[in-house]
């Protein structure tokens, strides 16, 4: 076996430092760490997939409106916790732009990002109906929501998608939703690691599912319109986001700031809650609460008590970049395409090596690439291959921790650079002799 472009002793007493039993267990700060210690220990450039970052400029349109609301003294003002009035009208004209769904201003909520938007929704969907105390994840998924759950206390059931598509979606939701137990369902669309996209009968039979058994969707779109495998760009022209806004009337969209408009450093995202969702009253609410509607309880008792509201400049900057986005003048895609172009690079040198990609189509058509994609080498399980990978200064995380059952690595398109392809290809190469596959 030829030496690997890191001693792997080093690597060893790394891992070990961390107290890490288990590889495939890694979180995502973990493997950061370690590939960012090992890298200054060598001084080997890694190559780094592991964090799910924007790694492009920040939308110009949100900076500009936001300095000025700066300049202005917005900073002084505590923000309305219903939100600034602007945003929450771009909010709505941005949902009938691009995903062509009428949902009213009083409903989009701003929130510190989509991280406070799945844990404001989870506390408040758990709290609906005392029988209803479980949130069921359709899988692979984005590790940090369960940990919020573990934080608040909270249940939660799961399952792997790769081998439900399609129609046998329906038999596996309804085994769980049939128990009676289920508060909400939740999924991200695009998907947050697999990259897979929910297709419109996929859709269709959670709404349908959602409303029979009265369950509410959370449907994550931090990845808005970013299946480049068509051109989702133009506000009020087809081809739409697709959303199971279509097919209920029970759920709660999570538009971020941060992937599509790079903006994730301000901490900023709009929760928006369907209309008739958002004056529904619940008994669970009314014992906790005394009265209140799902969407006053989610602002006025939820919210209010997670961060009395959402920083102020902010809610201008995130209104600014809807409102361009909206009227034609701003086409966010365009500034992040660059991550499908980076992902169709790094695929095509990783199955050059004896890669496989673990999910790789949607319903029989290719994959989109885009901000993420999976990789497996045969014979080697997700905590071997990620580990593995460290020695040849290849961090990524092991799919065990996304709440996949197939094994392998999500890696993350974000912070490629471009001299990077020319190392990957040499170091994959090298890792294949290594490795050769009988």
């Amino acid at each position: 076996m030829k030496n690997t472009p890191i001693e792997r002793h080093l690597i060893d007493e790394t891992i070990n430092e961390f107290q890490i039993v288990d590889f495939s267990k890694a979180t995502i700060r973990e493997v950061k760490a370690i590939a960012s210690k090992a890298e200054a220990a060598s001084g080997v450039e890694f190559i780094k997939m592991e964090m799910g970052v924007p790694g492009l400029p920040p939308s110009a349109v949100g900076v500009k409106a936001e300095i000025a609301a700066l300049q202005n003294g917005i900073a002084s003002l505590y923000p309305d916790i219903n939100g600034l009035p602007e945003l929450k009208k771009e909010a709505s004209n941005f949902i009938k732009a691009f995903i062509n769904v009428d949902l009213s201003p009083e409903g989009c909520v701003p929130v510190t990002g989509s991280m406070q938007g799945t844990f404001a929704s989870f506390l408040t969907c758990s709290q609906c109906d005392e029988k209803k105390d479980t949130i069921l994840f359709i899988d692979p998924g984005f590790p940090v929501q369960k940990q919020q759950l573990v934080v608040m206390g909270q249940k939660y059931e799961t399952f792997d998608v790769y081998d439900y598509r399609g129609d046998k979606l329906k038999e596996k939701l309804e085994s769980f939703l049939k128990k009676g137990n289920i508060s909400a369902i939740i999924y991200s669309n695009p998907n947050n690691p697999s990259w897979i996209c929910l297709k419109e009968e996929e859709l269709r039979i959670i709404g349908e599912l959602a409303t029979q058994y009265d369950v509410i969707v959370l449907e994550d779109l931090a990845y808005f319109a970013m299946d480049f495998r068509q051109d989702l760009s133009k506000p009020y022209q087809a081809p739409f986001q697709p959303s199971v806004a279509h097919y209920t009337d029970n759920y709660v969209l999570l538009i971020s700031g941060s992937k599509a408009f790079s903006y994730a450093g301000q901490r900023i995202g709009v929760s928006c809650i369907s209309d008739k969702l958002y004056h529904r009253s619940y008994p669970g609410l009314t014992k906790r609460y005394g009265g209140g509607t799902f969407g006053t309880v989610f602002i006025h008792r939820v919210l209010y008590a997670l961060s009395s509201g959402t920083s102020h400049s902010a809610q201008f900057a995130m209104a600014a970049m809807l409102k361009a986005a909206n009227e034609g003048q701003y086409n966010f895609l365009n500034e992040v395409k660059i991550y499908g172009e980076r992902a169709q690079k790094l695929k095509e040198i990783f199955l050059r090596h004896g890669f496989h990609l673990v999910y790789d189509n949607d319903l029989g058509d290719p994959i989109a690439d885009g901000f993420y994609f999976t990789i497996g080498y045969p014979g080697m399980t997700s905590g071997e291959l990620a580990k593995e990978l460290m020695y040849y200064g290849v961090s990524a995380i092991s799919l065990v921790t996304t709440g996949s059952h197939q094994e392998g690595l999500r890696a993350c398109t974000s912070f490629i650079k471009d001299h990077q392809y020319a190392q990957l290809d040499e170091r994959m190469k090298l890792f294949a002799e290594n490795h050769p596959v009988v």
